[in-house]
């Protein structure tokens, strides 16, 4: 087994290519899987009924809201933990493992409150259809109340991912989305005996994977030795450790909550046109994982190679990183921009998709995609900016993106054009400001830090 010394190396001094290859593309696969799950969850809520999709669809924003908080905090982790080991601080970046897990189970104990008492009034802001919110309902509280899977195994990835270990965060993340797969037909139509439970069994079957990935990844970490050590014995809690985790932690928090905010103002848009229309949303957030996950996948393993290089103060190697990152990115981003103007009667065709949600999704999916390739260079400055620290500007990034200026000008587009399609729009206007807003945050930053980093002596 390679010794902590060699595997900090690698990140220092390996071939740079190579390096995000090996270290990205575990994350990029197990990424797909996921992806894919999203897909084949809602693919099967899709066979029980149009209004179960359209609960599902309601119920994102709590999803992304939890995982929001879940990733956000582990972000601050993975870049906590990169930086102490790049300076050599070994003691520093185990505490700040530990410290990850204790503010992962605190944070689920919270979900789990609003997931038990309330749920129900979220529902009834957007739809009166008591069944609707009868089956968001359901859905949502039970991935609320079992979220402590999702918020444990998230952050042991995290802190692996941050020593440059990309097999195990791929193999405990394949055990969630495959466990969740196999489960989700025999949950919710009813097989082997077990009750027929339609969106309620989708839920269960959420759950169950991340409960069994949290366990795994549980038993990994005990048992095997790895460059980051968790232990409570003689633990204390160290407010400092916990405000430099959350010094980008909660910007990333904040920055992915936005997505929140931004899907239930837009479900609110779309909702005075039909149910169709935020169907339709809904629907376009599970396709998109399929090319966003991939890049998401890809800054996993950017993020800590960065952050590595930026603790090492090796200017040289930090950009290399970057500029292959936005390299393989628009490439990603190229492809699926392909895919959604090329077919995307036959993407919506994958949940029985309506003759109205056609009408809808269709020219829906071909113009949200122009704004793909620019979202790929704003992924990336984002991950740069959070490698060394500065989660402030990824959170007015995606502020930017997601909120000023995309839910303002979706409202405006609908109320001066009153129809659905002009509202797509939005998209790609948000992702171009927030672009050239990206591009000055990182000429700033250059500026004022990364021009002063030296290479650091014997790299």
């Amino acid at each position: 087994m390679e010794n902590t010394a060699q595997k900090q190396n690698r990140m220092g001094s390996a071939p740079m290519l190579p390096l995000i290859f090996s270290m990205a593309l575990p994350a990029m696969f197990s990424m797909l899987v996921q992806a894919l799950y999203n897909i084949v969850d809602s693919y099967y809520v899709s066979q029980v009924s149009e209004k179960g999709l359209a609960a599902v669809s309601l119920a994102f924003p709590i999803q992304n809201l939890l995982i929001s908080f879940a990733v956000g905090t582990s972000v601050g982790i993975t870049s906590l933990i990169s930086r102490r080991l790049g300076q050599g601080r070994q003691e520093a970046a185990d505490s700040a493992a530990s410290h990850g897990i204790l503010l992962g189970l605190a944070t689920s104990l919270a979900f789990a409150v609003y997931g038990a008492f309330f749920t129900t009034p979220f529902f009834q802001m957007f739809e009166s259809d008591p069944e609707i919110v009868h089956m968001g309902d359901q859905y949502i509280s039970i991935c609320c109340i079992f979220s402590f899977g999702s918020f444990i195994v998230v952050a042991l990835e995290k802190i692996l991912q941050a020593t440059g270990n990309m097999i195990w965060p791929m193999v405990f993340q394949l055990i969630g989305a495959i466990t969740n797969i196999l489960l989700d037909p025999v949950l919710i139509f009813g097989m082997f005996g077990l009750p027929a439970m339609g969106v309620t069994g989708a839920a269960i079957a959420t759950v169950a994977g991340q409960i069994l990935s949290m366990v795994v990844a549980a038993i990994v970490v005990a048992t095997r030795e790895h460059q980051v050590h968790i232990t409570f014995k003689g633990f204390r809690l160290d407010f400092s450790t916990i405000k430099d985790i959350y010094a980008v932690g909660l910007p990333a928090i904040v920055m992915q909550s936005i997505g929140t905010a931004m899907t239930m103002a837009l479900n609110g848009i779309l909702s005075g046109f039909s149910t169709a229309a935020y169907t339709v949303f809904g629907l376009y957030f599970k396709l998109q994982s399929f090319v966003f996950m991939p890049v998401f996948g890809l800054t996993q393993g950017l993020l800590p190679i960065m952050g590595y290089n930026y603790g090492a103060k090796d200017k040289k190697r930090l950009l290399s990183a970057l500029y292959n990152g936005c390299a393989i990115a628009l490439a990603i981003m190229a492809l699926g921009t392909l895919l959604f103007l090329l077919a995307p009667g036959w993407l919506l065709g994958i949940f029985s998709a309506s003759d109205e949600l056609l009408a809808i999704g269709i020219p829906a999916l071909r113009t949200i995609c122009s704004c793909f390739l620019f979202a790929a260079l704003g992924i990336m400055a984002s991950t740069l900016f959070q490698a060394v620290g500065r989660g402030v500007y990824s959170l007015v990034q995606s502020l930017l993106r997601q909120l000023v200026i995309l839910v303002p000008a979706a409202w405006l587009l609908a109320r001066v054009f009153g129809e659905v399609n002009a509202v797509w729009w939005a998209f790609p206007i948000a992702e171009c400001v927030s672009l050239v807003v990206s591009i000055f945050l990182y000429i700033r930053l250059y500026r004022l830090e990364i021009q002063e980093l030296e290479h650091s002596a014997g790299r």
